[in-house]
């Protein structure tokens, strides 16, 4: 795949997204249980009984053949600021998804990275094997006429272990990225997900480091979140602060008595069908410490809510200005091994002329190849990390999914 594919499809069917997106639904229906006692809760039923002497009530119904009962709330201001609090927590969660989507693209994007470097410089350290091992078959023969010491010949062998354990190295490191690379795609860990070779564009940054972190103050879904929890929890000492004050519900009855429960016998007028619908109103008079005692917890929280507030604030500031600094770091590291990399091409052609003069043998000409092959890897090395870099200032400033795929 391209890096453009695997982040889109990451953003499909990535697992921790699909959590994230079940966690938000989550809190949509949480908003529509808090609403629900505002709408009419009819049951119907029956308290189907039969008298002996005066009809008592059974749980607090006359017997009746067929009865139905219907509440509603028509003013609870706790439950009102208890409906507002689970928007918020709507609100947060889907604030939540969208930082899971830009933490899963970054993540993707580093892995992708990641494999695709120990791809090619793989590549590289085979051709280093190739080149070590003909030094070592031409030190062998020099050691074996009696032109060498055996020093040199053990010397080129340690080069050659060396070099093919770099290469294993960077085997496992491309097979583990690969496996991970395919885990947060949302495939199995059988599966392995290979990056295509590809010429990509390195991103823009933004032009001005402060500019940035003030965009990135504004469009951080973290701090968003932070900031979404702080409003829930406002919300929430309002409600616990609202249970002092008046509530008002709707209540309604229906009954339809039968004569064998003896109504005609101990009441005036017996009627068949009977029904109640009125406003149930309570006052709260006395309601002891706890309700200051939960305001004070949720202000607690509140508070606590504000200090990881502030302090993400100054750590996504300063992980910015970091981040600037690496990539300026790592672009002046990429342009040396640059200049380093020309220096040892130059090298080897002037190196090459020379064996066809017959001024060098082959084995120094190998070993012009070996220095050229190790300033690749630290050229490829150098542009990786610069690339890394710059994704990292993007995932801060939260343009890291745009600059990846403009139109999603």
């Amino acid at each position: 795949m391209t890096l453009r594919q695997a982040v889109q499809m990451a953003l499909r069917q990535n697992p921790d997204i699909a959590l994230a997106r079940l966690d938000e639904d989550k809190a949509r229906q949480a908003v529509r249980l808090a609403r629900a006692p505002f709408t009419p809760r009819i049951t119907v039923g029956s308290g189907l009984a039969y008298s002996y002497g005066f009809p008592m009530s059974i749980e607090g119904s006359a017997p009746s053949i067929v009865q139905a009962q219907a509440a509603q709330y028509l003013f609870n201001r706790s439950q009102s600021l208890t409906v507002a609090q689970a928007k918020e927590d709507a609100r947060g969660a889907a604030i939540g998804v969208a930082g899971k989507r830009d933490e899963v693209a970054y993540r993707i994007t580093s892995l992708f990275i990641d494999a695709e470097r120990a791809a090619r410089i793989g590549a590289l350290a085979r051709k280093d094997t190739e080149s070590q091992q003909k030094v070592l078959d031409t030190v062998r023969a020099q050691v074996g006429e009696g032109r060498a010491l055996p020093i040199i010949e053990k010397t080129a062998a340690l080069n050659l272990a060396r070099a093919n354990q770099l290469v294993g190295a960077l085997d496992e490191d491309q097979a583990t990225a690969e496996t991970a690379l395919a885990i947060g795609l949302g495939f199995t860990a059988e599966d392995r997900v290979r990056p295509t070779d590809e010429q990509r564009t390195l991103p823009p940054l933004p032009q001005f480091e402060d500019q940035a972190v003030e965009a990135a103050m504004g469009s951080s879904n973290d701090l968003r979140r932070l900031e979404s929890q702080v409003a829930a929890k406002q919300l929430e000492r309002r409600s616990e602060s609202a249970a002092r004050l008046p509530r008002a519900d709707l209540v309604a009855q229906y009954g339809l008595f039968a004569k064998f429960n003896n109504y005609a016998d101990y009441f005036q007028k017996f009627q068949r069908n009977n029904g109640q619908i009125g406003i149930s109103f309570q006052l709260p008079f006395f309601l002891g410490p706890a309700v200051d005692a939960q305001v004070r917890q949720t202000e607690v929280d509140i508070a606590h809510l504000k200090l990881d507030l502030n302090n993400s604030r100054n750590r996504l500031s300063a992980d910015l200005h970091q981040s600037f600094r690496d990539v300026r770091k790592a672009s002046a590291a990429a342009d040396v091994a640059s200049l380093d990399l020309e220096v040892a091409r130059e090298q080897l052609s002037v190196t090459l002329a020379q064996m066809q003069e017959g001024r060098v043998t082959m084995r120094q000409v190998e070993e012009a190849r070996l220095v050229e092959n190790q300033k690749w890897i630290a050229f490829y090395d150098a542009q990786y990390t610069v690339e890394k870099a710059k994704w990292n200032v993007l995932r801060l400033t939260g343009s890291l999914v745009k600059a990846i795929d403009p139109q999603p």
